[in-house]
């Protein structure tokens, strides 16, 4: 009877078992032929039509009769996901052997499949960048080194279908732009096939003591040289408030004695001492009194003993300037202000140079000038998110150009007798005069290389009394938009900045005309260095020329000896006199460029016999009829001799 129990409750669980293997492989994912639909991969098992699974046996192995279906199932699941990752990892380590295309491939098909918190494989954008050159004729690379600007400049970059690498050693590049600058970035440098953010040595006109320097040595050297009816060069004093350096002895000595003998006056001064090499405020203190100057001054003299000390050859004082602050800002709202406006330099071979303007910078306090709150004395917004009260005034600190002009319209246009739109006029050719000049003076200095471009923010203030003066320029102007009129001027800038820089680029990369530029939009040409080339090779034409007319017109005034020419033909000679009273001519070829008017001596020494023969003809401004007889008698004389001068020669 147990036979046949047996017998009879075997064929169940055949069944039974089936069905279950069956469940099994249709949840499975297979390792092989992943390219195939799920449908297609089972195979059926020879001779029974049954579907057979590539791993049935160990299945079988790893499942029991008496476990219920739910348990099977999760089993499954987890055996699923194993088998899935592990496929994934084949994937990912044959594909490596492949070329950078199958890299990329992997790449997104691992971002599509892997489950959340699996591990991630974002070591293989290094691995690529270090090891793997980019084909050729594929994308263009850029790379973005720091935060300020990243998103704006990137996006502008990819809607090119350029694309980012993230290795700053890599040398295939086609843009490339850094926050800070170091001697790596440049050391890879291709003039002419690469654009690169920031002049290497635009501290000439960056930092503090650099552009001091350098406005000082243009004034010394020009100061000599006499400009053109027309056109005045401003003086320092005019557009920069006085200023001291603190690493010059005397003029640290003279600061010095200056401050104590203005103390006993009745409106003591106040100065402004800033660090050379820093921005957003960072180091900035007030001199006010007596007392800050003495303790200034010990701790100057402290920091230069410390740095005999250390290096007896080599002393270097602190970096400090000090300047006079402007005590009669004009005010907004009671509120103290200044405008950022931007110089661009696109290009540097030649130079191309560009003003725009930005936007208005506010205190979040009532302007006090007696305030010991550096917050109500410096504008930037570095120093104004320090004040509790910035996340509610934030956007009031910033105003867009045009309110500001619209403000001055409406509140101080009348009252103090200014023409309508001060600011986008009067003001805006100001702060366009001030940077031509800043740029005059470092022109001979800065780094000059097809593919050098750089962004300046340039810092003005405006008095009472509506005078404009120069605060500072800064490398690597702050290009963030945390509020609403940033948003509106920072994105538009930058793109106008990459499509000035770019189109400039090219053009002299495949040797075109620059001008006109289709990209310029808001930037205002400033200075154009082929234009300025091509005016200095005709002034230089045209001083050569008047040279050469005046050597001729000094020679009329002296008399000739006569000189004789003995023809072959004839054997007569012919005597040649300079005339008392020349004749005037205008001359062809060679002396074309000399005024109608100029006096000549004789007609022989305007066309040396070489190359001028007796056929060619003289344009005379006066007809035969228009010269009285002795004019006519010695041009005659002279043509006759002109013959005889090529008689002789032949």
């Amino acid at each position: 009877m147990s036979s046949e129990l047996c017998r009879e409750t075997q064929p169940g669980e055949t069944g039974q078992r089936r069905r279950r293997e069956k469940k099994q492989e249709e949840a499975e994912v297979p390792c092989r032929n992943h390219h195939r639909p799920a449908g297609s991969l089972r195979q059926e098992e020879p001779g029974t039509g049954q579907p057979l699974s590539p791993d049935r046996d160990d299945m079988q192995e790893m499942t029991s009769e008496g476990r219920s279906e739910q348990v099977q199932r999760e089993e499954a699941v987890t055996l699923n996901r194993r088998m899935g990752l592990s496929q994934l990892a084949v994937k990912h380590k044959r594909q490596r052997r492949g070329t950078e295309s199958g890299l990329c491939i992997v790449k997104c098909d691992l971002h599509k499949s892997k489950p959340r918190g699996s591990l991630t494989f974002s070591h293989m954008d290094k691995d690529k960048d270090r090891q793997v050159e980019e084909p050729p004729g594929s994308r263009p690379l850029f790379f973005f080194g720091g935060t300020n600007g990243a998103q704006i400049v990137s996006s502008y970059c990819e809607s090119k279908g350029w694309r980012r690498i993230y290795n700053k050693d890599r040398e295939d590049f086609r843009l490339k732009w850094c926050e800070t600058k170091s001697s790596t970035i440049y050391s890879h440098f291709r003039e002419g096939k690469q654009l690169l953010y920031q002049i290497p040595n635009n501290n000439v006109l960056t930092s503090k003591i650099g552009l001091l320097s350098s406005l000082r040595e243009y004034e010394r050297v020009s100061s000599k040289v006499k400009l053109s009816q027309g056109h005045r060069r401003l003086k320092m004093e005019e557009f920069i408030p006085t200023t001291f350096r603190m690493d010059v002895r005397k003029e640290r000595d003279i600061f010095f004695a200056l401050f104590t003998q203005q103390e006993g006056e009745r409106e003591s001064s106040m100065w402004i001492c800033k660090p050379t090499g820093q921005n957003q405020g960072k180091g900035i203190f007030l001199l006010k009194s007596l007392e800050d100057v003495e303790a200034f001054r010990l701790k100057l003299q402290h920091l230069e003993d410390n740095q005999a000390n250390r290096s007896l050859h080599h002393l270097q004082n602190q970096p400090y300037i000090v300047q006079r602050y402007i005590q009669n800002p004009l005010l907004l709202k009671r509120r103290k202000f200044d405008v950022r406006s931007y110089l661009l330099i696109a290009c540097t071979a030649p130079y191309m140079v560009f003003f725009r303007h930005g936007y208005v910078r506010l205190t979040c306090d009532i302007y006090d000038p007696k305030s010991k709150n550096l917050s109500t004395h410096l504008t930037n917004q570095y120093m104004q998110k320090k004040n509790p009260l910035y996340s509610l005034l934030k956007e009031d600190t910033v105003w867009s150009m045009e309110s500001f002009n619209t403000y001055v319209n409406d509140r101080l246009q009348v009252a103090r007798g200014l023409p309508r739109d001060w600011v986008l006029g009067a003001f805006a050719k100001r702060m366009q005069q001030i940077m031509t000049q800043c740029f005059f003076a470092v022109k001979s200095k800065l780094d000059q290389r097809l593919g050098f471009f750089d962004l300046i923010g340039c810092d003005f203030m405006v008095d009472e009394d509506f005078k404009v003066w120069l605060l500072e320029m800064n490398c690597n102007p702050a290009l963030h938009t945390n509020c609403e009129v940033l948003k509106e001027v920072i994105p538009s800038m930058v793109v106008e900045t990459l499509d000035l820089s770019l189109e400039i680029f090219n053009k002299r990369r495949l040797g075109q005309r620059i001008l006109p530029l289709v990209s310029q939009r808001d930037f205002v040409l400033l200075y154009d260095g082929v234009l300025a080339a091509s005016s200095a090779s005709a002034a230089s034409r045209s001083q050569v020329t008047k040279e050469r007319c005046a050597r001729i017109t000094n020679k009329s005034h002296s008399k000739a000896e006569p000189r004789r020419y003995k023809s072959e033909s004839e054997g007569r000679s012919a005597a040649v006199v300079s005339p008392e009273k020349p004749v005037t001519v205008s001359m062809s070829a060679r002396g074309r460029d000399c005024s109608k008017s100029s006096t000549t001596s004789t007609v022989r020494s305007l066309f040396p016999l070489n190359t001028v023969s007796v056929g060619e003809s003289l344009d005379l401004h006066s007809s035969d009829s228009g010269l009285n007889k002795n004019a006519r008698t010695e041009l005659k004389f002279k043509q006759n001799h002109l013959k005889a001068a090529n008689d002789v020669k032949r």
